[in-house]
């Protein structure tokens, strides 16, 4: 039996991007996936999707914006001082135009700075696509029954057959199997409502709002550019049973109650249904067992969060995995991607619990929506919403009190030209040195840490800056910079 370095469970985005991860980094994967086919919910309209910034900078660091672009149908858009998307809460659209960009210090406009909208068909097209480039092996129809481990390895049986792994990695959904047998806890709250998404003919389509409505019974969500893409979400505690497929009937009665009008449906071509069951496994490791995106953590998909949050659990991994496997990861480090990103999954879980509480019927939740509405109508509530939704927010606790270090990288700009996101198409983290002083420091971590000595245009007024190789800034240099840089050298455990 062939023994892999990683088994992954899921070729959704988030098992596809941690496979490219690990293949860039040179360790042997196979992807098992339980659907033969494609499924149709996964193409537009009902699998569409919003990337976050973070999430796109993530495809542009590994040069696969390009195709994602490609695979859409979509042209990439000029650099914009301003974000042309800035989203909304509970259905309560954001201005642009409000948007603070004082508060936004590290944010340098350049390809990749703005959200995109995709399908999940196209991305697990582009993201397959490299996968298998860069030699992983993917197992269409693969059901996972089994997963017995040792201290050595873990045996993932589907059907017939047996994948030997050093490690193994459910991406394998809400319902994940590898989540239940390899015995995580998964805890959180039960789902006040049922949603349903539909892609369908509607016979009155001028008795429908455009975008969202919330009402005093639910909310619905009509798309202009997508005449048949109808969402809805119905606080009925989650009571719909969920194993039978929405009826028309029962979608138009549900659309009528939300409405508040007397709406017909003609047909239904296709439809699904989901709550706001929210739930996060304790812990994203057990043993040589892992978790990721939504087999470590459920939620509504209120504001998108569910696969941006997935793709930075594979981005947050895949390196820290791949070191490990090498061997020359530092004591401690694995156990780094459930330290880092269980809050930020916890995080996304209140944030959408949130919103379902603004958009409850009754009194109570109507006064807060008004008192959410004016807030949100402010710089200060525009730009806090902008930060959360877009990952410009996010911080990892490194140790640090420099505010940069723990961010999302800014994509510095270099005087030749080179941006930084050009220099992580190889999966290494990279050291610039916008002063040209370190390359004798930086000279024995080469074959892991790219050295660039280059001025930037825009160099926030810092000497030099060190970046993980998931774009994470894991030091940063002001003053005193080669005390600092020694200080960080001797510890070495932030990047390898």
């Amino acid at each position: 039996m062939k023994l892999y370095d990683v088994v992954v469970v899921g070729a959704g985005p988030v098992g596809l991007f941690l496979a490219t991860e690990l293949g860039l980094a040179g360790c042997s994967v196979v992807v098992l996936e339980r659907d033969a086919e494609p499924s149709p919910l996964k193409a537009m309209p009902l699998g569409m999707r919003g990337l976050s910034a973070t999430s796109v900078q993530a495809f542009y660091r590994r040069s696969m914006l390009a195709d994602l672009q490609a695979a859409n149908d979509s042209r990439p858009e000029p650099a914009a001082e301003r974000p042309r998307r800035v989203g909304h809460f509970a259905g309560i659209m954001l201005d642009p135009e409000k948007l603070d960009l004082d508060a936004l210090p590290y944010r340098i406009p350049g390809p990749a700075q703005d959200g995109e909208m995709t399908s999940l068909a196209a991305l697990e097209e582009v993201l397959a696509a490299r996968a298998v480039k860069l030699g992983v092996e993917i197992r269409y129809g693969a059901a996972v029954t089994g997963l017995p481990q040792d201290d050595e390895s873990v045996i993932v049986r589907a059907g017939e057959e047996e994948y030997a792994g050093r490690w193994a990695v459910g991406c394998d959904g809400g319902r994940s199997v590898v989540r239940g047998l390899a015995g995580f806890d998964f805890v959180g709250t039960e789902p006040l409502l049922t949603g349903y998404v539909m892609d369908a003919v509607v016979a009155d389509p001028e008795k429908l709002q455009p975008w969202f409505n919330v009402t005093p019974t639910g909310m619905y969500i009509r798309m202009r550019h997508m005449p048949g893409y109808v969402g809805m979400m119905d606080f009925d505690g989650g009571a719909y049973d969920r194993t039978q497929p929405p009826t028309l009937e029962h979608l138009q009665s549900v659309l009528r109650r939300v409405s508040g009008t007397d709406v017909s449906l003609e047909s239904v071509r296709l439809a699904s249904s989901f709550t706001d069951r929210a739930m996060q496994a304790t812990t994203y490791r057990n043993g040589r067992v892992l978790v990721a995106g939504d087999a470590a953590h459920i939620h509504s998909p209120l504001g998108g969060q569910g696969l941006n949050t997935g793709l930075g659990d594979a981005m947050n991994l895949g390196w820290k995995l791949a070191a490990t496997i090498r061997g020359d990861a530092p004591d401690g480090l694995l156990d780094t991607y459930t330290s880092e990103r269980h809050p930020a999954g916890a995080w996304v879980l209140d944030w959408t619990r949130a919103q379902v509480s603004v958009m409850q019927p009754g009194p109570q939740a109507s006064a807060l929506q008004g008192l959410v509405c004016d807030l949100l109508q402010t710089r200060d509530g525009t730009t806090y919403v902008f930060e959360k939704l877009s990952g410009y927010g996010l911080r990892y606790d490194l140790g640090s009190e420099d505010p940069l270090v723990g961010r999302n990288a800014p994509d510095f700009e270099l005087t030749d030209g080179r941006r930084l996101g050009d220099l992580m198409t190889d999966g290494r983290g990279v050291l610039l040195d916008f002063t040209g002083t370190l390359r004798d420091q930086a000279t024995p971590w080469e074959n892991s840490i790219r050295y660039v000595g280059l001025p930037a245009t825009n160099d926030l007024g810092y000497d030099a800056v060190l970046v993980r190789p998931d774009g994470v800034v894991a030091w940063a240099g002001e003053r005193d910079f080669e005390h600092a840089a020694s200080t960080w050298w001797r510890g070495r455990r932030v990047v390898v």
